[in-house]
């Protein structure tokens, strides 16, 4: 079995401290950082922009994982490009041109993610699967940290991965939203190849040790 990703949310972060918490990440095996962008429209939630984006990407050379929870998200695409992005993921439901929007992101040199939230079927990816570089799965509402884990989230990965593999997409299948020690076995059984993690990583005592524990879920 391949390792595992992880990427932990950096909306869980001590942002009075964030480059303390990148530093810490940066001596970690993390390979992923995972940026939540939200505009208080899609999601009833704000969070950070381009200047906090472009700062973290002088502190750190892993890779910007930046998943946008905003409406009209192809207005915006260059500008994640130039903070920084390394993949940038956008929500089925945000996305009226979704082809267009994910041709866009390949074009501005980044990776091309969909997001699904936990109500919309998986069934409505497989026209755009071949194209996607990624796949996340939302295992709680989207919006705000440290909410309850969805079970059918393992149905929903087993569905997408019998998708991609009719479908010959090389996307990866990432889980993100009450990801812990105890469902990252089950998460990676399933078919996830990253997992998101904010209140696990950043409230345990030893931020690395606790990055250690989910990979070691992959063995």
């Amino acid at each position: 079995m391949k390792p595992v990703i992880i990427s932990p949310s950096m909306l869980s972060a001590d942002f009075a401290n964030l480059q303390r918490d990148i530093t810490t990440l940066n001596n970690s095996t993390a390979q992923w950082l995972h940026l939540d962008i939200m505009d208080g429209n899609f999601v009833p939630n704000i969070s950070f922009g381009f200047p906090v984006i472009s700062a973290m990407r002088k502190h750190t050379k892993k890779t910007l994982d930046v998943h946008l929870m905003i409406e009209q998200p192809e207005r915006y695409i260059s500008d994640f490009k130039q903070s920084g992005a390394d993949i940038l993921t956008v929500h089925y439901e945000a996305c009226t041109h979704l082809h267009r929007t994910i041709q866009q992101i390949k074009s501005a040199g980044m990776k091309a993610g969909l997001s699904l939230n936990p109500h919309t079927p998986v069934q409505l990816i497989e026209a755009i699967a071949a194209d996607l570089d990624l796949l996340l799965i939302m295992s709680v509402n989207p919006g705000f940290g440290g909410q309850s884990f969805i079970e059918n989230t393992y149905h929903k990965i087993k569905k997408v991965k019998e998708i991609l593999l009719k479908t010959n997409s090389q996307a990866l299948i990432e889980v993100d939203g009450g990801v812990t020690d105890k469902n990252a076995r089950q998460l990676i059984d399933a078919g996830a190849d990253v997992l998101v993690a904010g209140s696990f990583i950043f409230r345990s005592e030893n931020i690395e040790q606790a990055i250690l524990q989910l990979q070691n879920a992959s063995h």
